[in-house]
């Protein structure tokens, strides 16, 4: 069974849970005629956009005429809208954030000229469970179990589907200095087949791809680990490293940076499927594990780390990561291991240089066949700001969206952001993790 340490957050995908609990041949097949239903109790974050559903009934009763487009646009391919005079609402994401968002406003009870008519946007064809990725690692799961086409989701519902990417974002609806700035519609999207999608409402839920570009050869040489296409990957790797270690006395070892939810359950999982044949070591920068975490949760994750026998290295940051032929093609060769100097081992291996974050600990390399990265991630966002207008939507540091308590960002009363995408704080103006559910231990904070 996986290991699961972030119960906090897993616990708003109980529809999910339910769909689970039940045959592995059987869960995604149940998801059609009665799907939407069944969501009506999803991620909390969600109970959040009642504000859009009925801004949409009562300020979108029509979509009524377009602004003037650019000459540019006039030659774009438009996307048609089955409908006319019913509010259009265009979601950027298929994510559980985007899913669910579409499957909510289509189960919801509406005014038949009132009930609007969504279209959701992903660049995969797949919708990703992203909770049982790890089970593809262990072999619990074969990857069609997690994945199933967007098509085959949707097929029950008046929700339409594109695959494709996002490439601009042209909102009409933002506040000027001078007030409000009328205009018919939300705005426009184009995407990179060069479709142009107009809109009346536009829901943000592109989610976040990991960072790689902050340490030295961590782009090149070490594997994220939060797509189906990455999941594969890590599999495909362990796959290779076990062929080419079977029968020898030599160890595959694993390094994981970060120790966060993510990070726990891969170090977990991954020493669980190599059981002997490896030595998982998971690197931290600060000295606990899951440090947004209950107590609770975090305790039972050490345990469960403790007995699968993974090493921990707390208070470290990587500073580097360098490939072992590269440490011997330069003529360092300082990096030791039961007293043989690496450099001279015959394989793709990798040499990770941590340095402390913490008194009292001294500076060590550590030598890994396989370096999986699980810290730090970036908004899309910031890859969709329209050239002539960088400053258009009101983003943070980290390239999320700001909003309101109700998820509508923040100068722009016709545009909603969630999860990876949204920037959302609480009374004192703390920034809430991007999760369905907030952790116990951050709300105990909250004065309010």
């Amino acid at each position: 069974m996986a290991f699961v340490a972030y119960s906090a957050s897993i616990t708003a995908l109980l529809p999910f849970n339910r769909i689970f609990s039940g045959g592995m041949g059987k869960k995604w097949n149940r998801l059609s005629p009665g799907y939407s239903a069944r969501l009506r109790a999803g991620p909390s974050a969600l109970s959040r956009t009642s504000s859009f559903s009925s801004a949409a009934a009562g300020k979108a009763g029509g979509a009524p005429p377009l602004p003037q487009l650019s000459e540019a646009d006039k030659t774009l391919p438009i996307y048609t809208w089955p409908h006319k005079k019913k509010p259009r609402v265009c979601i950027l994401g298929g994510g559980f954030g985007g899913l669910y968002t579409a499957l909510r406003l289509e189960s919801l009870l509406w005014p038949e000229d009132k009930k609007p008519q969504v279209l959701l946007v992903d660049q995969s064809e797949r919708f990703v469970f992203k909770p049982m990725l790890y089970e593809l690692l262990s072999g619990e799961v074969d990857e069609w179990e997690i994945a199933p086409r967007f098509s085959e989701l949707l097929a029950n519902t008046g929700v339409e589907f594109l695959q494709d990417r996002v490439k601009l974002l042209h909102p009409f609806d933002h506040w000027g200095m001078n007030g409000h700035k009328q205009s018919s519609c939300g705005g426009t999207v184009l995407l990179e087949s060069g479709l142009l999608i107009e809109y009346d409402w536009l829901v943000l839920a592109l989610g976040a791809e990991a960072k790689l570009d902050v340490v030295p050869g961590a782009l090149e040489f070490a594997l994220p680990f939060s797509t189906l296409e990455d999941a594969c990957r890590v599999d495909e790797k362990l796959k290779t490293l076990e062929r080419t270690k079977f029968g020898k006395d030599s160890f595959i070892r694993v390094a994981v940076v970060g120790c966060g939810y993510s990070g726990v359950e891969l170090a977990a999982t991954i020493s669980e499927r190599l059981q002997d044949r490896g030595i998982v070591q998971a690197i931290n920068v600060e000295s606990t594990i899951c440090p947004t975490a209950p107590t609770g949760n975090r305790e039972a994750a050490l345990k469960v780390l403790s007995s699968r026998k993974v090493q921990l290295l707390l208070g470290y940051f990587v500073r580097c990561i360098q490939r072992v032929s590269d440490v011997e093609a330069s003529g360092d060769a300082t990096v030791i291991r039961e007293g043989k100097d690496i450099a001279k081992q015959n394989s793709e291996k990798y040499v990770l240089e941590l340095q402390p974050a913490e008194k009292g600990l001294e500076s060590q390399n550590l030598e890994a066949d396989l370096v999986l990265w699980t810290v730090g991630s970036k908004s899309l966002l910031p890859e969709l700001e329209p050239c002539d207008k960088p400053h258009e939507l009101p983003l943070n540091a980290r390239g999320q969206a700001e909003t309101d308590e109700t998820l509508r960002v923040k100068g722009h009363p016709r545009i909603f952001a969630l999860g990876d995408s949204a920037s959302l704080r609480d009374s004192t103006g703390k920034l809430l993790p991007a999760t369905a559910q907030i952790p116990e231990s951050w709300r105990d904070d909250d004065p309010g």
